[in-house]
């Protein structure tokens, strides 16, 4: 089994963005990297994948936003080369922009019809190999030096020849944002399960009565982490909701028929996924990815620097009396 595709969507137009999605796309917007350079979002996924032995990409985007993501990224290499003349950071990022234009394409998802449609409208560019699945709107940050989450993942979905999924336990109380699993854990190997039951967002009691893992704190379920390798054989089930007329195709339903009908894992990754939609996020995933790479000193003081001033300025409120 080798993984050498990858598919990122970020068809969403990102309206918990607003006002920043109505200009660009959301995927576009800018985040220091580890290695201490600016970069739009989407190039710091794609390059988590390429660090994992990934060769191809395919970008699931909304109508015309394909041209637009090629116009950006031309005009990043040329800015880098134009403005930044005689620079050796600057070469090299333009080497990273030229790189991913090269590896990767783009498919429009014609209609809003769901985010397993997403999925299925890169059938033909994934055709019968497995494939690494990405969100748009995520970031990733790995424990591991030197091993990306996302090569932990693959390695062990080649070791065992099956579809995996990332998870992370996830505090109770944000378990309504994510999909959770649960199942068996694997004798001997620590923090794998073979999947059994999935269910989207689902409220506390639900988790409460169908989704407890044994050997998991008491208040924690296995949420998933924002990136799969899957199997071809999802597509098969993918089109079945599709041909059905279904308007809103979603890929939970598609991966527990995958778990009812092959092998198909949990991996507890080492590391930390920071969604870029919810609120705060982009702050989050921007400290974090500060603090893990080059940046980690100047945004260590940075962030130190902000906590003294917000107490000094709580310290020169006055207190309020009380008649």
């Amino acid at each position: 089994m080798k993984v050498r595709k990858a598919i990122i969507t970020a068809a969403a137009r990102g309206e918990r963005l607003y006002p920043v999605a109505d200009t660009v796309q959301k995927a576009m917007l800018p985040v220091v990297d580890i290695d201490g350079l600016t970069k739009p979002t989407i190039q710091i996924i794609a390059e988590e994948a390429f660090a994992s032995g990934i060769e191809e990409i395919c970008v699931i985007c909304a109508p015309g936003d394909g041209p637009r993501y090629h116009e950006a990224f031309a005009s990043l290499r040329n800015n880098l080369l134009e403005s930044f003349k005689n620079t050796d950071w600057a070469k090299e990022e333009a080497e990273k922009v030229d790189n991913l234009r090269t590896r990767i394409q783009f498919i429009e998802q014609k209609e809003p019809l769901g985010f397993g449609h997403a999925v299925f409208c890169a059938r033909e560019f994934v055709k019968e190999e497995p494939f690494l699945l990405l969100l748009g709107d995520h970031l990733y940050v790995s424990s591991l030096p030197n091993q990306r989450c996302t090569t932990q993942l693959i390695n062990l979905a080649v070791q065992e020849g099956c579809a995996v999924s990332a998870v992370n336990p996830t505090v109770e109380h944000q378990i309504h944002r994510y999909g959770t699993v649960t199942g068996k854990h694997l004798p001997n190997q620590k923090g794998m399960y073979q999947i059994e039951k999935i269910i989207e967002k689902p409220s506390l009691s639900t988790a409460e009565l169908e989704l407890q893992t044994p050997g998991l704190r008491a208040g924690y379920y296995l949420c998933f982490f924002g990136m799969h390798v899957l199997t071809p054989s999802v597509f098969s089930i993918l089109q079945a909701q599709v041909e059905s007329g279904n308007s809103n195709v979603q890929l939970t339903p598609a991966l527990q028929e995958l778990a009812n009908t092959e092998k198909y894992l949990a991996l507890e990754v080492k590391g930390n996924r920071y969604d870029l939609s919810k609120k705060q996020g982009l702050l989050q995933a921007q400290i974090a990815l500060g603090l893990a790479g080059q940046a980690h000193d100047e945004t260590l003081t940075s962030m130190v620097e902000l906590l003294a001033e917000a107490n000094q300025r709580k310290a020169t409120q006055p207190t309020p009396s009380f008649v």
